[in-house]
């Protein structure tokens, strides 16, 4: 297919690979690589916004076991000239150097502005944006940190690795549902965030991900807040044609509009 066939740009986030069991795991990447095989013929760009992996941490030897998968297809839809963006999240930041060396990536730890067609994107994870959630914002900024950092790769990736995946599911344990609750326009967070953009440059679109709940938020009269969702409970991505973007639903191969 040629170039000016590909005028799709893809967005998705917050697979958390790894988790809740190897099985499930499993099962959501081959359904996530399908999703890619089916987009490959029409994707011009794809955007990965954010905790691709529920937990990962790159030794200067080491990383974790699996996802091989989405890794060689990753690597396969680079090699053929798609450009992929891979963001950060809270599950995820601590990715450095080896997927954007080993799979042609372009590796992003902050949110970006892009130009696409004739729409503006803001696009981010999402998370230590916005009013509120002191205690993470303290808490990103020590995992960040490179001290801290080099003090974790002393321990055995064995030991670590399991240690901060322990921790990562208690957490998600400890949330709960509380991700599927729509909080009202007026506390959904990163709409607030959005909005106190807005004030000083316009956007057509602020993509993120983190929240896990699919949202399309019209904040005027020409920009809207669209979060991605996730692949644990609603397999939905967002499809740019160039005009508009639609969020979607993956469905065992089948494409759905999501409904709200």
């Amino acid at each position: 297919m040629s170039n000016s066939t590909k005028k799709h740009t893809y967005f998705a986030s917050d697979f958390h690979l790894g988790a809740p069991t190897y099985e499930k795991s499993l099962e959501r990447e081959k359904q996530i690589v399908a999703w890619l095989n089916h987009i490959q013929p029409t994707a011009k760009e794809i955007f990965l916004v954010g905790d691709i992996f529920d937990f990962w941490f790159e030794y200067k030897h080491a990383i974790p076991k699996g996802f091989v998968r989405l890794q060689g297809k990753i690597a396969e839809l680079t090699d053929s000239g798609i450009p992929i963006h891979l963001f950060t999240g809270n599950h995820d930041m601590w990715i450095f150097d080896y997927i954007p060396k080993e799979l042609g990536i372009s590796l992003h730890k902050n949110p970006i502005q892009r130009q696409i067609g004739n729409k503006k994107f803001y696009i981010a994870h999402g998370d230590g944006l916005g009013p509120g959630d002191h205690s993470y914002k303290i808490l990103k900024k020590i995992f960040a940190n490179k001290l801290c950092q080099w003090f974790f790769e002393r321990l055995h990736p064995n030991f670590g690795i399991w240690l901060a995946s322990t921790s990562s599911k208690k957490s998600r344990a400890n949330s709960g549902s509380a991700d599927e609750k729509f909080l009202g326009e007026e506390n959904e967070w990163l709409a607030v965030f959005s909005k106190e953009i807005l004030q000083n440059e316009h956007f057509d679109y602020f993509i993120y991900g983190h929240r896990h709940l699919p949202l399309n938020i019209k904040l005027s009269e020409k920009s809207s807040y669209i979060n991605l969702g996730d692949w644990l409970h609603y397999f939905t991505y967002l499809d740019f044609d160039g005009e508009n973007a639609v969020l979607k639903k993956w469905n065992n191969g089948d494409i759905l509009d999501f409904e709200f």
